[in-house]
């Protein structure tokens, strides 16, 4: 090809291409419909988007509303228990209105059970012999008027019997067939139907323990507990343990204080009224480091959460959380807290 055909060429071919790109190029209306379309979808998108969230959030909100309805959680409560009266009885409830309550401030003590010294007696023969027979051990029983053993007088030869002055039990036996009876004792008796706890008080409690104050005696493992009452109180001390004897009169007629035992004693030295106060079983730990006591109202058994202050041991005073006349449960309320944690665990899963 000749250099002027190929210059025209390649001109043309520029010209041609040159051309063909501003066709391609968009009109102005084109544009402008295009950014308003794109306006458009991003408006409605941002308008949609806050009605969705707004929808949304009402929503979540109702739902979570309902949730704390249906589990009991409105208002701050935990749901009340529900328990046919046959349940009740099963776990022993014992529901009692609260009120005022006198709190005893006592004074602890140590001691041991023994026999009531004035309802002992020694038996001894009544003309010296031979002990032919004995019809006791230690730890019979024995009536008043029941034979104990027959003694042969050493005068007359005649046999006789040597009966218990009064209804009890043997504690000591001191003679055995063909020993000779003497002034000495053969038996000792003791009526049990009543007995003694001797307390070790120390001189820094002597001046608050008189005669006549209320005691409450237990058993060393917390399983028995009796009342009783101070009826002497030793004017001298025990050089060996600093201490002064003070007694206590305690019934027995069960026969469930054997002499011998250790005990425990909280001797009454002072009395304070309250005006509002519930029995100590009621309170139980429902939340962390917080007690309450459970109601007895129309919804059922219901815990709510008090605030106390003086305890004795048998009452605790409540500040606040409930009202004077409200139906507390006592004994059995151990029950009730097993069963909220039953609920408790099936509502986390």
């Amino acid at each position: 090809m000749k250099p002027l055909l190929r210059s025209t060429t390649l001109l043309l071919i520029a010209l041609s291409l040159a051309a063909c790109g501003g066709a391609e190029k968009a009109p102005p209306e084109a544009h402008a419909d295009e950014k308003g379309h794109a306006h458009d979808d991003a408006k409605g998108h941002e308008t949609g988007d806050a009605h969705d969230e707004s929808e949304g959030h009402k929503e979540g909100d109702r739902h979570e509303a309902a949730g704390k309805a249906e589990h009991g959680e409105e208002g701050g409560h935990a749901e009340a228990i529900k328990l046919t009266p046959e349940a009740r009885k099963a776990a022993g409830l014992v529901v009692a209105p609260a009120g005022p309550a006198s709190l005893i401030e006592s004074v602890p003590l140590y001691g041991v059970v023994k026999p009531n010294a004035e309802r002992m007696r020694s038996v001894t023969a009544r003309f010296p012999g031979v002990v032919r027979s004995v019809a006791v051990k230690v730890g019979d029983a024995v009536r008043q008027g029941q034979a104990l053993a027959s003694v042969e007088s050493n005068e007359s030869l005649q046999v006789y019997t040597t009966t218990s002055p009064l209804a009890g039990v043997i504690t000591e036996r001191l003679t055995n067939p063909g020993e000779q009876a003497e002034t000495a004792p053969l038996f000792t008796v003791a009526d049990l139907s009543s007995v003694w706890v001797e307390l070790s008080l120390f001189p820094r409690d002597r001046a608050r323990v008189r005669m006549g104050q209320d005691v409450r005696v237990s058993a060393t493992d917390g399983g028995l507990t009796g009342d009783g009452k101070i009826v002497f109180v030793s004017p001298l001390g025990t050089g060996a343990t600093q201490t002064i004897t003070a007694r206590v009169l305690l019934d027995n007629a069960e026969g469930q204080w054997a002499p011998g035992l250790f005990v425990r004693a909280e001797v009454s030295v002072g009395k304070t009224d309250v005006p509002l106060a519930v029995p100590v079983a009621a309170l139980q730990e429902l939340d962390e480091g917080g007690l309450s006591v459970f109601v007895d109202d129309a919804d059922g058994l219901e815990p709510r959460p008090v605030k106390t202050g003086r305890n004795d041991g048998r009452f605790v005073e409540i500040l606040e959380g409930i009202s004077t006349g409200d139906p507390v449960v006592g004994e059995g309320s151990f029950v009730l807290k097993a069963e909220q944690g039953k609920g408790g665990a099936e509502h986390g899963h």
